[in-house]
């Protein structure tokens, strides 16, 4: 599930070992948030432009990172390559920025 290569071509998703340690946080912090990461990364493998993450571009010290919703208050940063979606930063604005 989390490595997209193969017969569908989706992209793969890469997980910064600083993205693992703060999701498992804030899931162990509220359980609900588990399926929508499930959700949203989903999501980001088959399309990361999906209207429904409302994906932008950052810029600044951020330049070349993109960032989605994964709840109204908590973001996802990451990075594109050709079939990588590499998973950096998750948090609130405030945490990701």
């Amino acid at each position: 599930m989390l490595s997209g290569t193969g017969e569908n071509d989706l992209p793969q998703l890469v997980f910064e070992k600083h993205f693992i340690r703060k999701a498992n946080k804030l899931i162990k912090n509220s359980p609900a948030i588990d399926e929508k990461l499930s959700e949203v990364l989903k999501l980001l493998q088959n399309d990361p432009f999906s209207t429904v993450l409302k994906t932008h571009s950052l810029a600044g010290r951020h330049q070349n990172k993109y960032t989605c919703s994964l709840t109204y208050s908590l973001r996802i940063v990451f990075r594109l390559y050709d079939d990588i979606v590499h998973l950096l930063d998750i948090g609130s604005h405030d945490e990701v920025y």
